[in-house]
């Protein structure tokens, strides 16, 4: 099955994790070609992968945020833990694995495996339904980091229960959890499983039965939480300050 993905960043990084089969990439007339978009051309021509000169129109059909290039590609590579866990083990590294529970906004997503793949998350779990997927949005909102991460769609009890066999430790980030400060600080440390819920709803009861620490993100302000994505990427730079103490 074919896709188009859109925009500078993500059909660069696309191109340069080589996961995917890229079959064509086009771009406007007349534009110019320089910065990323030359770097996205040289890769092409290194790679020999066709590249057309087509009216604008035609790719404001495909998205209208494509500025001035898409590229027709396979569909995203899905993973699975056992990859994720041997990666982390390749790297001699503590797993480090991005939970996320019932997701469903693109942006939200993006904006997430974006945080991940900085911090060096080793792969990112999402449930078999009731979820977004990596689609053309969620590797444009990411800029291209979906495209460098292992994403595995799993049963999402039984990929806990894998990874707690594997000495990884389960953290839900919930408002209802503990506090996270110098006490909680610890649960961050080592093998980790951070669990991030959907919007509105959060950590879904037989998840959450399933984490062995739930915590919460300190807040002072009036406002009663943050979304999904803001949450959850600084609860992954908090376990990424906490593993590298």
């Amino acid at each position: 099955m074919k896709e188009f993905i859109y925009s500078r960043n993500a059909v660069y990084e696309t191109l340069r994790a080589k996961r995917r089969e890229v079959f064509r990439v086009q771009i406007a007339e007349g534009t110019q070609e320089k910065g990323r978009l030359d770097d996205i051309l040289k890769i092409a021509r290194g790679r020999k992968i066709p590249v057309e000169r087509v009216p604008r129109s035609r790719l404001d059909k495909i998205h209208q945020n494509h500025q001035s290039v898409v590229a027709e590609i396979s569909e995203y590579p899905y993973s699975d833990v056992i990859e994720i866990l041997e990666y982390a083990r390749n790297k001699s590294e503590l797993p480090f694995v991005l939970i996320l529970d019932s997701l469903q906004d693109p942006q939200n997503f993006g904006t997430l495996l974006r945080t991940a793949e900085v911090v060096g998350v080793h792969g990112v779990i999402i449930p078999l339904a009731h979820t977004v997927e990596v689609t053309p949005a969620v590797v444009n909102a990411s800029s291209g980091a979906s495209e460098h991460l292992r994403i595995a769609q799993s049963n999402l009890s039984q990929t806990i229960d894998a990874l707690k066999d594997s000495d990884v430790w389960i953290v839900g980030l919930d408002q209802n959890g503990e506090t996270i400060g110098e006490k909680a600080d610890r649960h961050l440390r080592g093998a980790i499983g951070l669990v991030v819920g959907g919007e509105g709803e959060g950590l879904r009861e037989l998840t959450r039965k399933k984490c062995d620490m739930v915590l919460k993100l300190p807040m002072r302000g009036q406002v009663e939480s943050l979304n999904a994505a803001v949450a959850g990427s600084v609860a992954l730079y908090l376990a990424y300050l906490a593993r590298n103490k």
